[in-house]
């Protein structure tokens, strides 16, 4: 396999390192867009993103470092990385949940992300119950100004909305898909009702059908140590990886006929119709390198 030719994947910023974990002594060798890559930090505490192997090899990509993670692009992004002001308040905790390879595509894992209606049965008791599966009627759109799909107005009945969780509570979500393979996600805070944590997962799509995802809490919570934060969220990708891998095909339909879609997939809707608007095939069904 050898990097794609889709411009619209290689003009895009991606994350393919914790910043944490990756030290002088430390590089990190692993694959972007079908390419194989390294990751390094030089005794100046900067980092760098070199392509290894073929025609590319030696080539050295972008790279900058935002929210705990490193990011790099292949090509000529006609934006920076969006703004997380959340990340930037004094009583916030901004942690990074590790990576879990899935063999699906990272245009899959932001659907997923993006569905309510999995919760009581993939979630049960934790995102979810399943005495109360009903997705409320909720909003999504293309918000062509800032170049994002938004859902807005969703509700959904949590046992266990978050580590620091003592009880139910009926969580408030916005999501927000900032590029086609990363995605926040706003949702009741419950130590402080009148404020949204941010959840969001990030994907590196390694090829068209695999990817490592990377999730970030920034969350207002007094209670819990990092590793409850993590543990809990790795729980729930976990759970979320058994139903990835058994999709087919592991790549994500762009034609609507493909899948037939119901009241609870307006963000999914919105979501492929974007993808389909950006002219970006890697990780989708239609996708095959010439």
């Amino acid at each position: 396999m050898t990097m794609t030719k889709d411009m619209a994947a290689l003009n895009d910023w991606y994350v393919v390192g914790i910043s944490a974990d990756v030290r002088p002594a430390a590089p990190r060798c692993t694959r972007l867009l079908g390419q194989d890559i390294l990751v390094t930090r030089k005794d100046d505490g900067t980092v760098a993103v070199t392509l290894e192997g073929g025609d590319e090899d030696g080539r050295a990509a972008r790279a900058e470092e935002h929210y705990g993670f490193i990011w790099t692009t292949f090509g000529a992004p006609n934006r920076g990385i969006f703004p997380l002001a959340e990340a930037f308040e004094p009583d916030r905790r901004v942690v990074t949940c590790g990576t879990v390879d899935v063999g699906a595509s990272g245009l899959r894992l932001v659907e997923n992300f993006l569905d309510m209606a999995h919760f009581p049965f993939v979630h049960t008791d934790i995102l979810g119950a399943l005495d109360k599966p009903e997705v409320e009627q909720y909003q999504a759109e293309i918000r062509a100004d800032v170049d994002e799909v938004w859902a807005t107005n969703c509700r959904f009945w949590q046992p266990l909305a978050a580590a620091a969780s003592k009880g139910g509570q009926m969580s408030h979500y916005v999501y927000r898909v900032v590029t086609p393979f990363n995605v926040l996600l706003y949702k009741t805070c419950p130590e402080a009702p009148d404020r949204f944590d941010v959840i969001a997962l990030f994907s590196q799509p390694v090829e068209a059908d695999r990817s490592i995802a990377y999730p970030l809490m920034v969350v207002v919570d007094s209670i819990s140590t990092d590793e409850d934060i993590v543990m809990f969220q790795q729980k729930i990708f976990l759970q979320d990886r058994i139903i990835l891998e058994n999709q087919r095909p592991r790549t994500l339909p762009l034609d609507p006929r493909a899948e037939i879609p119901t009241r609870a997939d307006l963000s999914s809707v919105a979501y492929r119709r974007w993808l389909k608007t950006k002219a970006l095939r890697y990780g989708s069904y239609e996708y095959e390198e010439a």
